[in-house]
């Protein structure tokens, strides 16, 4: 747990008031961590384990430290821990960027090293990259074995099979974080909480990075390190941001737990600004379906396909069951965002309760919106009670199947209406109705920076900036659709291939 909060950990060290100095002297490592997730702590063992002088920033107390980490269920897109899932590298050549020059995609055929710096910079996810992380997964995971992290059957908020194998972390990223740190920190490396690296500056002459840091009351220190690991999230807790880069329904984006807040973006600007070149869909987010009345993790609400979902104004406006919840939730979600007021609501009638255990696919802690009659539910939603009685009619009439299973992607579609529903398609004629409000989070942004395959980043020339890493949501690698449970595992992996290259940097 968190100790005393004043005076600060750089009046520690030196043993000087605060009162008396603004600035406190250098301090000097060879790798600095920026970030206390699963891509900092990783980098952090990594490089304590090669013998370096390791120190770790972050900006959350220690009770709170752990980013997004922290309050994740930490889901991996494994088969088993020796092997990724069967799809793993389609899912990354699907989602590898938009209407890419295939002559230029045809030159990533040559050895890495020989690419030409316009595609090394190109804005795609390199297929080298995703080759070193389905290759270098199953290792990462024995790894963390080996320093406490246990693994379990990945719990699943959906009713039909995963369309994707999966195993989770036992105790979720939480149990990570609590194994992680203890073993850096019996190593040697140190933790600086409450801190937030603020510039980088590089020092040629020096082969050195100056990060200039600050504490919660405005103390500044600058650390020197030979390395720098910028593991400090992406920018979901930026609202600025947010709107500067996804537009305006960023304003309607709200970080799925409590750590994406302190994910402010300082990692990906400072290297921009040291000419580092951009990876990822800044314009795009991985997002979740919540209930916005709750303010739990990661209050999901997944049982939409078993219904219909209206916008503000009482009307459909999407197919709500194209198929398996855990291969759709996210373009719907984004669709959500896009509605008036960045909001939806999922209607339910009765017959619901006739789903054995559907429950599991709501993780909200409030109830659903609850009314005996159309009429009564729209007043409670506060819609438009005409348009939302019409809507409800004309899906129901348009309901003509018989074969209705909600545990098989059953096909049972609706017939002459737009938006047509693909499966699950069954009247809601049965009160009382049930109601959830639907928001979409923003779990994590894609915009991050280009890296090679060692982690280390890459200016817009398509070469390493001398001593500079990235790993986790800094990390630049996802557009279009997000290959789920694929996060945890690119912080693991990437963090521990900054880490070691970061340490041995100066003998590569």
């Amino acid at each position: 747990m968190v100790s005393e909060s004043a005076p600060s950990v750089y009046a520690r060290l030196v043993e000087l008031p605060r009162e008396l100095e603004h600035t406190m002297p250098n301090q000097e490592c060879d790798v600095l961590v920026v970030g206390c997730g699963v891509a900092g702590l990783t980098a952090a063992l990594s490089a304590v384990q090669q013998g370096a002088r390791t120190v770790v920033i972050e900006r959350a107390p220690q009770s709170e430290r752990g980013g997004n980490t922290r309050y994740t269920t930490a889901a991996l897109r494994m088969r088993s821990e020796t092997e990724v899932a069967p799809d793993f590298e389609t899912e990354f050549a699907a989602n590898a960027g938009y209407h890419l020059d295939p002559a230029m995609v045809a030159e990533t055929a040559a050895d890495y090293a020989n690419w030409p710096a316009i595609v090394k910079t190109m804005n795609m996810t390199d297929p080298e990259l995703i080759s070193v992380f389905a290759q270098r997964a199953p290792a990462t995971i024995a790894w963390l074995k080996e320093h406490g992290v246990r693994y379990a059957e990945m719990p699943y908020y959906g009713l039909t099979a995963r369309s994707s194998p999966r195993i989770g972390i036992s105790g979720g990223g939480y149990a990570l974080i609590e194994a992680l740190c203890p073993e850096i920190e019996a190593r040697g490396g140190q933790f600086l909480y409450q801190t937030t690296a603020r510039s980088l500056a590089l020092d040629e002459h020096a082969d050195a990075i100056d990060t200039t840091a600050s504490d919660g009351g405005g103390l500044k220190v600058t650390i020197r390190a030979s390395s720098v690991v910028l593991a400090s999230g992406g920018f979901q807790g930026n609202p600025e941001m947010v709107a500067r880069y996804i537009g305006p329904t960023g304003r309607y984006l709200r970080p799925i737990a409590r750590g994406g807040y302190y994910n402010k973006g300082e990692g990906i600007e400072m290297a921009l600004a040291l000419g580092a070149a951009p990876a990822g869909d800044y314009s795009d987010y991985h997002s979740q379906p919540i209930d916005p009345r709750s303010g739990k993790t990661e209050p999901l609400v997944m049982i939409f396909t078993q219904g219909i979902l209206v916008n503000r104004n009482g009307r459909r406006f999407v197919d709500e069951a194209p198929g398996s919840i855990d291969a759709h939730y996210e373009r719907i979600c984004r669709i959500i965002a896009g509605q008036p007021g960045g909001i939806a609501y999922c209607i339910l009638d009765s017959k619901v309760d006739d789903i054995e255990n559907w429950q599991r696919c709501v993780r909200s802690d409030q109830a659903p919106v609850e009314a005996s009659s159309l009429v009564e539910l729209a007043a409670r939603l506060d819609i438009p009670c005409a348009a939302f009685s019409n809507a409800v009619a004309s899906y129901n009439a348009a309901c003509t199947g018989d074969g209705f299973d909600p545990f098989i992607v059953d096909g049972q579609a609706t017939a002459g209406i737009e938006p047509h529903k693909s499966n699950w398609a069954r009247p809601l004629d049965q009160p009382p109705f049930k109601a959830y409000p639907v928001t979409a989070s923003n779990t994590f942004t894609f915009g991050g920076l280009k890296v090679d395959p060692h982690a280390r980043v890459l200016n817009t020339d398509g070469k390493p900036i001398r001593g500079l890493y990235a790993a986790g949501e800094t990390l630049g690698l996802y557009y279009n659709r997000y290959p789920g449970a694929t996060s945890v595992l690119r912080g693991a992996v990437f963090g521990k291939l900054a880490g070691a290259h970061a340490a041995n940097r100066k003998h590569s």
